[in-house]
């Protein structure tokens, strides 16, 4: 039976947040349906858990930490996960998939995963068995095959990536890509018009996995979805907010929660600070974690207060406090330390640059020092 939601990724971020949503919601009739999930990476680790999600018997979440000022420890059995694909070794049956019943596309690709590949050429549309490379090209075939066969049908797009303005951002990839390829105009306005693309931002800190399917998470969680026509939602949950006003969540997010990691992860690497340290270790460093409220204090809060922001930012760091001195969770800065020059670029640079842009008189000293280093994860 093809599932309503089609989901690319099977890492322990989406199990532990829309995956875990839509079980509940499943549980009170308020979800779509089940979840079809691709793998898009192929090693040993990826392969097991797609095996134990495919299974369809479900997996454990353990949410841990404090939620208004009380202890949450619970135990969380998701079964929204119904059938498990491999894009390379299944993609024709992903191709089956995206021309049936299909409503909702979920997509948390990494960090990397909006990037082209060069092979990737207009030949995939005529070669139903050559699988593309990047998940751009993957992305315009499925729709190309799902316009030809069955164009009228609803389709809603949810990037969960952490890029600004992600529905947009990537809807223009996949539209770049078919005007390089010479795809039918029709087509072209069908990706640009008919399929729905919302901009959304997930928040939840999701710390370790539990093999071979599961994770460990914190107890909050918000997917922030900018509202849109037509739109259909995989389901309903307290921890959806839909908005009109996405770019505030996206910015308390990036410039405090995000910017935060990547510079205890800087001072990871340039201090060659315990292979093992984990954010409340890093935290209850009175010396590191002063020169983290000197950042929020002093380079980032400035930049919110010029914009108006400064008590929506103050009451967000208030709560962010205490998600960053979670004494359950095993957060690694190594795993933060990950593709770090990228992550600075996104995380750092916005906030120098908005400063420069409102003409503020900020020296943010340890922000442009980080961002300006060299320091990579490897070097730990």
């Amino acid at each position: 039976m093809t599932q309503p939601i089609l989901q690319f990724g099977t890492g322990r971020f989406l199990q532990a947040h829309v995956d875990l949503f839509v079980s509940q919601a499943q549980a009170r009739g308020e979800a779509l349906g089940g979840i079809t999930v691709v793998q898009t990476t192929d090693s040993p680790q990826s392969s097991a858990r797609l095996a134990a999600l495919a299974s369809g018997r479900g997996y454990r979440v353990e949410i841990q930490g404090q939620m208004n000022g009380e202890r949450v420890l619970e135990t969380v059995h998701v079964d929204s996960v119904r059938e498990g694909l491999n894009a390379s070794r299944d993609w024709a049956r992903v191709m089956e998939a995206i021309a049936t019943d299909v409503q909702v596309i979920i997509s948390n690709t990494a960090d990397r995963g909006y990037a082209l590949n060069d092979s990737d050429s207009a030949a995939l549309l005529s070669d139903a068995a050559a699988v593309p490379r990047s998940f751009p090209a993957k992305l315009l075939v499925l729709l190309h095959h799902r316009w030809r066969l069955i164009p009228d049908a609803a389709l809603s797009l949810y990037p969960c990536e952490l890029v600004s303005r992600n529905g947009d951002t990537l809807r223009d990839l996949v539209l770049d890509l078919a005007q390089a390829w010479g795809t039918h105009a029709q087509f072209q306005a069908y990706v640009r018009e008919h399929c729905v693309w919302v901009n959304s931002l997930v928040d939840r800190i999701v710390s370790a996995p539990i093999e071979p399917a599961g994770a460990v998470a914190e107890p909050f969680a918000l997917w922030a979805i900018e509202r849109r026509e037509r739109m259909v939602l995989p389901c309903t949950h307290a921890a959806i907010v839909l908005t009109d006003t996405l770019a505030r969540h996206e910015r308390l997010k990036l410039m405090l929660l995000n910017l935060g990691h990547s510079f205890l992860a800087e001072r990871w690497i340039v201090d060659g600070r315990a292979a093992d340290e984990t954010v409340f270790q890093a935290m209850s460093d009175a010396a590191l974690r002063a020169e983290l409220e000197a950042v929020w204090g002093d380079e980032v809060l400035p930049v919110f207060e010029a914009e108006g922001e400064g008590e929506h930012a103050r009451a967000y760091l208030v709560g962010l406090r205490d998600r960053l001195l979670n004494p359950f969770l095993a957060h690694r800065l190594a795993d933060i330390a990950k593709d770090h020059r990228e992550k600075k670029r996104r995380r750092i640079a916005p906030v120098i640059a908005r400063a420069i842009e409102m003409n503020m008189a900020l020296q943010q000293r340890r922000l442009r020092s980080a961002l300006s280093s060299n320091a990579e994860e490897s070097s730990a």
